[in-house]
């Protein structure tokens, strides 16, 4: 017995050796590897975010130090934030923000109803040009915006619409549908076709399972579409730029023709103020729905 026990002991242990220095190289692989995604991520973190750092630190900046390099707050105050709201010196920061919210609201509203029954179409249903369709729709979406500043303050004037809402808002809609149906088209075209199936077999019609079971399943997808349009329509500047009114104009607009508090003196701490305010809730929105927007950028991704 002793005889025998000890060359297959010698041999499984011979061939355990092996396996451990492939467990200890796939350890030091994988550490290695994770070292490196960190110090990747925490470059791009960085870069992302220590301009919005310094816009930060600068906002509370006194104005006598704007151009300070010191990186931590210094001279606190709060008076850029009460020039950036101040109506005396012509800053009409919160008509402007009621302004953003609801062309922004509104460009949401409209991509989302007809981008998503767009979408479905292009994913679900056949027709002839499908592709030529969604081509046209995409190219759309890469059709330089400054081209069409000139023929759309010619139509608005000949119209009537210069310096109104719809004349921000349908410009808008047609920077944010592409995104949207892409999107949504991608979203559609991967969800299985049973269970619309099996809604018809019993009994639906075909807009009837879309609105019971399609639409619930592709919340995720049209939740992260329509955070998207949202923060699009929200950073606009070169279309309202040139067809808004001092009573409609947005954030964006509003923030560069700032005064400040001295004549003759650019206003950097109260800019950088408004944009702190301008900036703020969309990284809230962002962080409070990061889990819902990977999950609708991510949904159409695998196959049911």
């Amino acid at each position: 017995m002793t005889t025998v026990a000890g060359p297959a002991a010698a041999t499984a242990e011979a061939n355990a050796l092996p396996r451990t220095r492939t467990k200890s190289r796939t350890k030091s692989r994988n550490r290695n590897q994770g070292i490196r995604t960190g110090l990747s991520a925490l470059v791009i973190v960085l870069w992302c975010l220590l301009p919005f750092y310094w816009m930060v630190v600068t906002s509370f900046r006194d104005v006598g130090y704007t151009f300070e390099t010191t990186p931590v707050p210094t001279h606190f105050t709060w008076d850029n934030y009460v020039t950036a709201f101040s109506t005396q010196l012509g800053n009409h920061l919160g008509q402007a923000l009621l302004n953003s919210l609801f062309i922004g609201v509104c460009v949401t509203i409209i991509a989302l109803a007809v981008g998503t029954f767009a979408s479905y179409a292009l994913a679900r249903l056949d027709f002839k040009f499908k592709g030529i369709v969604l081509g046209i729709i995409l190219g759309a979406s890469m059709f330089p915006g400054v081209a069409l500043i000139t023929p759309l303050f010619q139509l608005f004037t000949n119209i009537g619409w210069m310096g109104t809402y719809q004349a921000l808002i349908i410009p808008e809609i047609s920077f944010v549908l592409p995104l949207t149906v892409y999107t949504l088209t991608s979203f559609f075209r991967e969800m299985p076709w049973d269970l619309e199936e099996a809604a018809r077999i019993d009994g639906c019609t075909r807009a009837q399972a879309f609105r019971r079971i399609i639409l619930p399943l592709a919340a995720p997808a049209v939740f992260t579409t329509a955070i998207l349009a949202f923060i699009s329509s929200w950073n606009e500047y070169l279309i309202s730029s040139q067809l808004s009114s001092d009573a409609t104009q947005p954030v964006t607009v509003a923030i560069a023709s700032f005064a400040g508090s001295q004549p003759h003196q650019e206003p950097y701490t109260a800019v950088m103020a408004a944009g702190t305010i301008v900036t703020v809730p969309l990284v809230i929105l962002v962080l409070i729905f990061q889990r819902r927007i990977v999950a609708g950028l991510t949904a159409g991704g695998v196959k049911g």
